[in-house]
């Protein structure tokens, strides 16, 4: 069954839901080595580094059922509004300087106003200018403010699905899984590429998973960042399990299959796997988030390099 799979996907045909789906019941090893090889043979051993910067905090009106910053829950956060423009390109520099392609600035809020996006848009163009790529996550926006971001500097822009279509009313109920869609489909209107994955242990079912990646395939996303659930007290996925180390490589491993040429990309809540996702990039992930996540802490750039530097993996500063 894996090598068929294999087989096909090397062939450059696209496998249905039923054949990932029986994907998700062979062994495990089997499986891992087969995703790695059809990474290597599809998009080689550059890796794709990014890091994010939490640029406004807390106070924020979506009823996320993971997310420590919605104010319909009791979660501990630090709360504070959009950094300054100094700020941000300071960081960018930072992180461009230790080797990262990538730089995005993340956003508490459904939207942005009008304000807050004529005050990011100045600090990306001085982030810009250190050399760094840019990436943007700030909620819903319209297609005049996607076009202003890319304007700006900013070439590409995240919005996670989070999960399936049909599982999403269990996880947010304050905006829809469709009004996701339109607003990726606004941002690839006006050139911006988009990056757009999920989190994974949250309650969803292997059919979820399967569908949300068909739906990425769907849409031509190329950098599809997994992560895993950080249950944090206060929230209402607070009593949720940690996935384990191999669950989790069999989601990166069918996910390799379900979208070969994507840069899959260990995210949120690595530094539960006692492995730090090693494991992960021995089973078909090409691309991490490294640094400090948005409330949560992450895994240090240093560490992160060294790691993959010894799975003989090439970080290239280039878009991704």
């Amino acid at each position: 069954m894996i090598k068929e799979c294999y087989e096909t996907v090397l062939a450059g045909e696209q496998l249905d839901g039923e054949e990932l789906m029986k994907l998700t019941e062979q062994p495990l090893g089997v499986l891992r080595k087969a995703a790695d090889e059809l990474r290597r043979k599809l998009c080689g051993d550059h890796f794709d580094l990014c890091t994010i910067i939490n640029g406004k905090s807390g106070r924020c009106s979506e009823d996320c059922k993971y997310c420590a910053q919605s104010i319909c829950y009791e979660a501990q956060v630090k709360e504070y509004s959009l950094l300054s423009d100094q700020q941000i390109a300071e960081n960018a520099s930072y992180n461009w300087d230790k080797g990262v392609a990538r730089f995005s600035v993340v956003t508490s809020g459904k939207r942005l106003s009008d304000g807050e996006m004529e005050q990011l848009c100045g600090a990306y163009e001085k982030a810009a200018a250190c050399g760094i790529s840019l990436c943007a996550s700030h909620g819903l926006l319209t297609k005049e403010q996607f076009s202003k971001l890319k304007r700006a500097g900013v070439s590409r822009y995240h919005n996670n699905l989070e999960t399936s279509r049909r599982f999403f009313p269990q996880i947010c109920t304050t905006h829809t899984y469709d009004d996701k869609i339109a607003a990726i489909r606004l941002a690839q209107e006006v050139g911006l590429t988009v990056c757009s994955g999920g989190i994974m242990g949250m309650g969803e079912t292997w059919q979820d998973r399967i569908e949300m990646a068909l739906q990425l395939r769907e849409l031509d996303i190329r950098s599809v960042p997994i992560n895993i659930l950080n249950p944090i007290p206060g929230t209402p996925l607070a009593h949720r399990r940690h996935l384990s180390r191999d669950e989790v490589n069999r989601i990166i491993a069918v996910f390799r299959f379900a979208l070969p040429k994507a840069y899959i990309r260990l995210a949120g809540g690595r530094g539960l796997l006692p492995d730090k996702g090693k494991g992960a990039f021995c089973s078909g992930a090409n691309a991490v988030i490294s640094g400090d996540m948005l409330t949560t802490a992450g895994i240090s750039i240093e560490r992160d390099l060294q790691m993959l530097g010894e799975l003989g993996f090439k970080v290239v500063k280039q878009n991704g």
